[in-house]
């Protein structure tokens, strides 16, 4: 089994930026370093060595160190001579090597499966598998991890770089599910269960934090709030370019915040009214199936779905409000939350916060669809693993 030789630190600290942008102090230089020139070239393609000495900042000599090193390890490659009229030896362009990992990534989010991908090392999904969750919990539940890990374990076609889950519920940077209701799990340690059956690197997280990797890759906002809507509803959030976790490690658990005053649903937390309990997928559904073929069928199922909105608009308003946010992204069922859903969230954010401030408030749909966790979670993989993001 493959070992990757360099792994950074987890990229859900309270430190942690997204992407390395410069020097920094000397005893963490080798390493941050490494992960600079991986960035650059993971970010622009082929370069040449005075090139990325140029970009980062680097002396000529420790970029041609740190490449010679990342090329024993089969972490970089070098693709042949530039082809250009400039005088001199024409120099030699190297790049990461892009086909000689994979990654596997899990999304625990779903509440009827659990899915899972191998990917390239740029997210490209090569094959896919799935399991049928059918209302497991507890150990169980965890039992059908392990087999999808195997499962995709099989299906990879070259070494793997490492793991990535994204898991509903509370989740802290050594990859122990402190808590996740819905699947019945408290202080499952499942990095460490995943690592010691695979020998292979394994990164763990909140699957709404996990989602918000990939859409900053797309958007490259340093500032971006994402709300994830399937078994349960959870949000990831990004600030000054650093992933929140909080001191408990659950920010953007918004699930099991009360909404209002007036009860609710009953949640599998056991409190009553909570967000989750009016939006989370199957609550949707369930009361959309219950309309059933009466003559305002149309009218009832878009007030549903508007009521559903104005709840998680009015526990974002503060949220949107704190911190001055522009971009806020709705992951999930597009025929759940597009529509009235969405009208209905924006009209509440709209009421319930400054109208000079929210001028340029957007709130749209995440456009990787179901992939969004499985993409992020090679995200996680590759910042853990080499730095990169």
């Amino acid at each position: 089994m493959l070992t990757v030789p360099f792994a950074g630190a987890p990229i859900f600290t309270r430190s942690r930026a997204l992407r390395p942008t410069g020097k920094v102090l000397p005893e963490h230089a080798r390493s941050h370093n490494r992960a600079l020139v991986l960035q650059t070239l993971y970010s622009s393609g082929a370069q040449s060595r005075a090139d990325i000495a140029r970009e980062t900042g680097l002396t000529r000599v420790t970029v041609s160190d740190l490449v010679a090193e990342l090329i024993a390890e089969g972490l970089v490659v070098e693709l042949g001579q530039r082809e250009d009229a400039r005088p001199g030896k024409p120099a030699t362009l190297i790049d990461v090597a892009r086909d000689a990992f994979q990654i596997i990534g899990l999304d625990l989010s779903e509440h009827e499966v659990f899915r899972g991908a191998v990917t390239a090392l740029d997210g490209t999904i090569a094959e896919r598998a799935e399991l049928a969750l059918g209302g497991a919990t507890g150990e169980a539940a965890a039992q059908l991890v392990e087999q999808l890990v195997d499962r995709l374990l099989a299906l990879a076609t070259i070494p793997v770089l490492g793991i990535g889950v994204g898991s509903p519920g509370v989740v802290d940077p050594h990859g122990v599910v402190r808590s996740a209701p819905n699947l019945g799990w408290v202080d499952l340690p499942l990095q460490e269960r995943l690592a010691a059956r695979t020998e292979l690197p394994v990164h763990v997280a909140n699957d709404a934090n996990v989602a918000i990797l990939a859409e900053h890759g797309e958007t490259l906002l340093d500032d971006l709030l994402l709300v994830k809507v399937g078994h349960g509803v959870g949000a990831g959030l990004i600030v000054g370019g650093r992933p929140v976790i909080g001191g408990g490690f659950a920010a953007g658990e918004i699930g099991h915040v009360v909404v209002g005053t007036d009860g609710g649903p009953r949640c599998a937390c056991g409190k009553d009214g909570c967000l989750e309990a009016w939006v989370a997928e199957p609550r949707l559904t369930a009361q959309l199936e219950a309309i059933g073929a009466v003559d305002d069928a149309d009218d009832a199922r878009d007030e549903i779905l508007r009521e559903a909105g104005r709840r998680l608009g009015i526990v974002l308003a503060p949220v949107v409000g704190a911190l001055n946010l522009t971009e806020v992204v709705l992951s999930g069922p597009a025929e759940l939350l597009d529509g009235a859903f969405h009208e209905a969230t924006v009209d509440t954010l709209r009421k319930r916060t400054m109208a000079e401030l929210n001028r340029d408030l957007r709130l749209r749909m995440s456009e990787q669809a179901e992939d969004i966790v499985l993409r992020g979670a090679a995200v996680m993989v590759l910042s853990g693993q080499l730095g990169v993001s």
